[in-house]
């Protein structure tokens, strides 16, 4: 049920559109207010959530830990797995953000003949490292759309995508992996049991809403044949504050317009902002140097204390009388 709700939402967006292009001629709807609405509210729910999580207190260094802390100097530290640097701190953020480093070596638990055994999940190391690469390469090509003249690496971009040669218009493979990327992640959550207990209709309809722009971006590629000069311009128009939705678009673009314009003003209030998080968080993006250095929260608030020199000047005779040791006579 919760897979069918996701479906269905993402095809009631399509049928939207396209009874909006073909039927009532909502070019402008989809085609201007559409984008510039989604685009404000992807700046400011980012913007948002990125302030908020900034102003949530971090009191104490809290890094995750995975190896050696650095302590005396004859003892090795694992100054990626466990910084106590900034310099090592980046180079963790480094290999997380661009290799997934915590997720190759994530474990995965299940029972094996009632016992309980650890092994790794490369797999979806591997399927999460396709899925974002391969969508950073669509991100890049698509640059040539909104820049003229479009820059040389955008053209190298292009070139290295398209290495393969196959057919004409020739088949990228960033938009190949993508898809594939996104139906093994989509398999494995629908596939086993307890990731299909937890999943909820928001985690099946970003999946959905993702393979759709890939859908509809390989249909306007290699089947619907789109204007590609009016769709530029249309793109630069927006860009430059001067929309004017061509006629030449048909409801095929303006489905795929929309569907971007969906993900992106949907992104910052769920949970694709990742990509913005992976950054503030302070299991990751602090330095484990608890044993150099000693940290106080500074939201504690000045609490009067009763030392123990002092209980023991109050209670010294009865505690004398009772046996107890004195530090002081």
């Amino acid at each position: 049920m919760r897979v069918l709700v996701a479906l269905a939402a993402v095809v009631a967006l399509l049928v939207a559109v396209s009874v909006g292009i073909d039927v009532l001629g909502w070019r402008w709807l989809f085609g201007v207010i559409v984008p510039y609405s989604a685009g404000l509210l992807f700046l400011v729910g980012i913007v948002a959530r990125v302030l908020d999580w900034a102003s949530s207190p971090v009191p104490f260094r809290v890094p995750t830990t995975c190896g050696q802390q650095r302590s005396l100097d004859w003892i090795p530290p694992a100054r990626l797995d466990n910084p106590s640097t900034t310099l090592g701190v980046a180079g963790r953020m480094a290999l997380e953000v661009l290799a997934f480093r915590s997720l190759f070596r994530n474990i995965r638990s299940e029972v094996r003949d009632g016992r309980l055994a650890h092994g790794s999940n490369k797999w979806l190391w591997l399927g999460g490292l396709a899925f974002h690469w391969s969508l950073l390469f669509v991100l890049l090509r698509h640059l040539r759309f909104a820049t003229e003249p479009v820059p040389r690496f955008v053209l190298g971009v292009t070139r290295v995508d398209g290495f393969l040669q196959v057919g004409l218009p020739v088949v990228n493979a960033s938009t190949a992996l993508f898809v594939a990327a996104l139906a093994f992640l989509f398999l494995r959550r629908v596939t086993s049991p307890q990731l299909r207990y937890i999943s909820l209709p928001s985690d099946y309809f970003s999946l959905f809403l993702l393979l759709a722009v890939g859908a509809s971006g390989i249909f306007l590629r290699h089947f619907a044949k789109v204007d590609v000069p009016a769709a530029k311009a249309l793109v630069l128009g927006l860009m430059s504050l001067s929309p004017r939705p061509p006629a030449a678009l048909g409801s095929a673009f303006y489905a795929h317009l929309f569907l971007v314009s969906v993900l992106l003003a949907y992104l910052p209030f769920s949970k694709l902002a990742h990509m913005a998080g992976i950054f503030l968080s302070p299991t990751r993006n602090l330095a484990n140097d608890s044993r150099a250095r000693r940290h106080v929260n500074p939201w504690n608030h000045p609490v009067s204390v009763h030392t123990y020199e002092e209980y023991e000047d109050e209670f010294r005779e009865r505690m004398r009388e009772a046996g107890l040791p004195l530090e002081k006579e």
